[in-house]
């Protein structure tokens, strides 16, 4: 029986919030200064201190302004260590308009790949609905991060600076967009019209210059070879002339990307721990590193980020940054944001839950560079290497609760040494493929 909402109805619900005092004075709070600052808890505040029985020396916090490269900026600042150890150096950046180019590149020729895979699918199908969707946004993933790594290599910021379009991406996604969109519609009516694939694939060689050209453009030709320089702590000179990217990455980052593998905590009933798995259509070059994941208990990431830590290794992560957090003190913890004070009423959801109905999903990647344990070994809170500018949280880091991470963490990137053989025998499986709108498809 249906039921619309009576003046009776309304009549009792205005009754009750008058009859609350509480109500008022949170009503007035949140009217005059946001929802937010109206709920913050400022015991937690206090509790949530920056410091930490274990951490590593970063460099200088990055900014990656109007844009959603969280997923570059935090791989380039675990790879940036390698070189400030080697060279001694006191920080150091490399570039990340460069990947950027490399990506928006290997994303738009691999849209249109599989449009001409799928080119027998209906306009209104969902597969086709979620590949026009957003077929080269910003965000992505560790294993397509390495892909373009192990193709184009990486270069220093020096090298290939920021431009307007790489420091605000929102123009250059959507004339991109609009020209993939375009280009879809082409590849199909061509198939509707008797073309032959090799005909279709001699049109996409075509659209792929227009692109590339378009890149150019907004972000600047990627060099070939450069010159390197750099002066460390105590003076010391390193020069490279006409080194070329794959060949710096080598030499001075010189991580073997083929060591490190992610491990996702998804507690839905889909998703059993000890199985591998991929999301279908998710990736950026074609020939390049399958996305592929070990789902694992929420202690057990944290075991192995710990040990990572305790080695003086940073380690990437990916997680839902928004829930529960303060931007400004830089604190990722439930009890700060005292929602359900303010509001009167509980939120209980599990994470199996949350992500089952699309409350939570992976938003924001970010770096792991420390951890507070307690004389037990224990972990209760973690130092957070954010990449948006040193004007929040302390001078650009967070701080997580532990309890935040079991919750709101869904991936951690880690060195295969650190695995146990049972696990690495789990890793070795052949991944389950999702469906490419399931939550684990979702980018940083």
């Amino acid at each position: 029986m249906n039921k619309g909402i009576s003046s009776e109805d309304l009549d009792k619900f205005e009754k009750s919030f008058d009859s609350s005092q509480s109500a008022q004075v949170a009503m007035n709070a949140a009217v005059n200064n946001g929802i937010l600052d109206s709920c913050v808890d400022a015991a937690e505040v206090r509790r949530m201190q920056h410091s930490f029985s274990i951490q590593i020396e970063a460099g200088d916090i990055c900014n990656q302004k109007q844009s959603g490269r969280c997923w570059m900026f935090a791989a380039l600042n675990v790879m940036r260590l390698q070189i400030m150890k080697k060279l001694n150096l006191k920080t150091f950046e490399l570039s990340q308009s460069y990947p950027l180019f490399w990506d928006k590149l290997e994303k738009s020729n691999w849209f249109l790949e599989n449009i001409l895979k799928t080119l027998d699918e209906s306009t209104d199908s969902r597969t086709i609905a979620f590949l026009l969707s957003n077929p080269i946004g910003d965000g992505g993933q560790w294993d397509m991060f390495c892909s373009l790594v192990e193709k184009y290599g990486v270069v220093p910021k020096s090298a290939m600076p920021e431009s307007k379009a790489s420091s605000a991406t929102r123009e250059l996604d959507k004339f991109i967009t609009l020209k993939l969109r375009e280009f879809a519609c082409t590849l199909r009516q061509a198939h509707d019209d008797g073309k032959s694939i090799s005909a279709l694939m001699e049109m996409k060689d075509g659209m792929m210059s227009t692109i590339y050209r378009m890149l150019c453009i907004s972000l600047g030709k990627p060099p070939r070879v450069f010159d390197f320089a750099a002066r460390s702590k105590d003076d010391k000179f390193t020069g490279d002339r006409g080194i070329t990217p794959q060949q710096f990455y080598k030499k001075y980052v010189g991580m073997p990307l083929s060591d490190y593998v992610s491990i996702i905590n998804a507690t839905t009933a889909d998703k059993p721990f000890g199985k591998t798995f991929t999301v279908k259509y998710l990736g950026n070059v074609e020939g390049g590193r399958q996305v592929k994941y070990l789902n694992l208990p929420a202690a057990v990431l944290k075991a192995l980020a710990i040990a990572q830590l305790k080695d003086g290794e940073a380690v990437w992560f990916g997680s839902d940054v928004g829930q529960f957090s303060r931007r400004q003190e830089g604190i990722m913890s439930v009890p700060v944001v005292a929602a359900d004070k303010l509001f009167g009423t509980d939120f209980p959801m599990t994470k199996a839950q949350r992500l089952d109905y699309g409350e939570s999903l992976m938003t924001h990647a970010m770096v792991l560079t420390g951890v507070n344990l307690d004389d037990s070994e224990t972990p209760d809170r973690w130092r957070v290497e954010n990449s948006w500018g040193e004007d929040v949280g302390e001078k650009g880091f967070f701080v997580m609760s532990d309890d935040w991470f079991t919750e709101y963490t869904y991936q951690v990137v880690i060195n295969k040494k650190y695995l146990s053989k049972e696990q690495l025998a789990m890793f070795a499986q052949d991944p389950i493929e999702l469906a490419p709108w399931d939550p684990m498809g979702s980018l940083a």
